[in-house]
Order: C-alpha cells, then structure tokens, then sequence
C-alpha cells in the first residue's frame, strides 16, 4: 500500500511539472495574444481530454498524457489556410518578429521561471557559501573520489605527502598531479579516524570558467547565509545562466562523442529524480524545478523541426531569403523533425528502463 508521505511527494512532483509545462505554454499563449493571434485551444497534457472549458474563442483542456502541452493558434499549422475572416488573426499572417516573439516567449518564460525560483529559493533558505577549508562538502558518484572512499565531512590532511590547509591548496595539488593516481591522508567524518587513499584524478569540463580541468568530483563545504533580495535575483540569473552554459556544454560532448548518449535520460529517469529531491525537502525540489526550467527552454530551442527552435529556424531562413522555405520543404522537415524527437524518445525511454533493471 503507498503510503500518504509517498503521495504527497508524488503529488508535488506532479505539480512541479506541471507548473512548468504550464509556464512554457503561458509564454507562447500570452505573447500570442500580445501580437493579436487568436488561440483556439490552451491544453495541458497530450491525448483524452480529462477536462475542457470554453472561454471566449479559446478551449483550456487538461489531458491525459501529462508529458507536455500545446497551444493551437489560428493558422499555425503548415499549409494551414485560416478563413478569409480569421486572416487578421492568423499565426502565418503575422510579421516575421511577432512570430518570433510567439514562438521564443516559451523558452523565454521558462528561463524567466528557473530564475524566479532560483530567487525564491534563496530568499527563503539562503545561499551557500563555500569554505575555504579542505573539508569534502559532497561528493559524486562514480567519479574517482567516491570510488576511492572519500566521504561527505571528511577532513583532507594533506594530497601527495604535503599538508593542505585551504580548499586552493587541495585543488592545486589535484591539478598537478596531471591526472597521476595521488595519495590522500584524510580524517573520516563518521568515526574521526585517519586514514590513507589512492585517489586518481580526471580530466573533466569546468562548468565554471569554461575549458577542463584535473577534479576528483568533490564539492567544498559551505555555510548558509542569508541573502537580500536584490542579491537572491542577482545570484538567480548567474546560476540560471551558469546551468544553461553547463547544458550547451554537454550537448556539445554528447555531438563531439565525447560524452556517451547511454547517460541521456527521459521522463522516469527525470520522475525518479524530482522523487528523490523531494525526498530531501523543499529547497531541494525547488532547485530542480529551476534546473529543469533551464533544460526545457534550451532543449525547445534545439533547430529541429516541431521544436520552437526549428520554426526559429524556418523564419531566419526567411528572414535571408526575404521568403519563407516552400510548403513541401517545411513538410518534410517537419516529418524529418517529428522521427528525430520520437527516435529521441524511445531512445531516452530505453536507457530508463535500462537503468532500473540492472539497478
């Protein structure tokens, strides 16, 4: 029998997700109704209609599939001719920067959500700042200091037979190593022994100034301290910015075949995990739920046909030519773009399924 603290948790990931599907489509309906295209249907969800309301020219329906939504707009469909009538309000009638700005508000809106949650997050719990001292504030898995046996709380004494006293000085010397296995004399946090480990370092991207780096998958410890408000939404941009730079940075090894695409997850890969951060607390989904705002809004934005990125792509196109593609070649690339995201799908769904079997 699931228990209540398990539906509650299940209940606010749902609601997590669907706040955000609701924020990506608000963007595209608002920005709709600012330029003057009409919005037939609002819907949350994809297939059976579970509720539908009528109002005004516009349909709101919540469905059954709840794995995205959709905004149907007058004349938004390729080859979609809208009655003489309707022509005014017609998505394909409109000026090359009104559909622009249709089409980008969804990203836009969820960019501006992760940063609104950012804020919210800080204002409310604080900010982590690190400390400088050589104490492990949290480590990552399958990353070469899990694997040796370093643990959260664990007190760094010296790396490669010199004593460190800073957080700079332990990194400096994981740097050096040049990728060569380092011995480690660290004081255990769960019994205050000490102890020695072989810790080898890798060579891994540096989400923060760009470029790689020798790193052990090691964070600092941190204090929390409470922030103003104009420092949280500071702070909110610079992280919402930082995970968009770490975002395109693993698009980019995921092409180059730097990265592999077996770590590419789907929706039950990403349901497990708003799961578990839930199970941490608030502060904990709330930072996923921004993390997850910033990943919608870059994949949306991919140039692949029946993405908003790749109607980004037809109208710069049009935009140089001075006409839009032919009929015929925004109806192949549409088809061409609708396999690529189900291969996608099916894909991501295989890895999931992949992972909970073998655990």
């Amino acid at each position: 029998m699931i228990g209540l603290a398990t539906l509650l948790i299940v209940l606010q990931v749902v609601i997590v997700f669907g706040m955000i599907v609701f924020v990506h489509e608000l963007g595209h309906f608002l920005a709709a109704k600012f330029v003057g295209v009409g919005v037939e249907r609002f819907s949350l969800g994809f297939g059976p209609k579970i509720f539908g309301k009528q109002v005004g020219d516009t349909e709101y329906m919540i469905c059954a599939v709840p794995l995205g939504g959709y905004v149907k707009m007058v004349g938004d469909e390729v080859g979609d001719d809208a009655p003489p009538a309707d022509i005014e309000k017609s998505f394909s009638h409109q000026s090359l920067p009104g559909r622009f700005l249709i089409v980008s508000a969804g990203a836009l809106f969820n960019l501006i959500c992760a940063v609104v949650v950012f804020t919210v997050l800080f204002v409310s719990f604080g900010v982590h700042v690190p400390l400088d001292i050589p104490r492990i504030g949290g480590v990552m898995p399958d990353l070469p200091a899990a694997k040796a046996g370093l643990e959260k709380g664990d007190d760094v004494l010296s790396v490669a037979g010199s004593p460190v006293k800073t957080w700079k000085e332990m990194a400096e010397k994981i740097e050096q190593s040049k990728g060569q296995a380092i011995p480690f004399v660290v004081k255990k946090a769960k019994d205050g022994s000490t102890v020695e480990l072989t810790v080898q370092p890798e060579l891994r991207d540096d989400p923060v100034n760009g470029g790689k780096k020798f790193a052990i998958g090691v964070g600092a410890d941190s204090q929390l301290e409470s922030v103003s408000l104009g420092r949280a939404m500071s702070l909110a941009v610079q992280e919402t910015w930082m995970w968009s730079k770490l975002i395109f940075q693993n698009l980019a090894m995921l092409v180059t075949g730097n990265a592999s695409p077996k770590e590419l997850g789907g929706p039950i890969l990403i349901f497990q995990e708003a799961g578990r951060q839930a199970k941490l607390g608030l502060d904990y989904l709330l930072r996923f739920a921004a993390i997850i705002n910033v990943n919608l809004a870059i994949f949306n934005l991919l140039p692949i046909p029946i993405l908003d990125g790749g109607h980004l792509l037809f109208f710069s196109i049009e935009a140089v030519l001075g006409r839009p593609p032919s009929l015929r070649a925004r109806e192949l690339a549409t088809r061409f773009g609708f396999l690529v995201i189900l291969t996608l799908i099916v894909f991501v769904m295989y890895n999931d399924i992949a992972r909970i079997v073998t655990g």
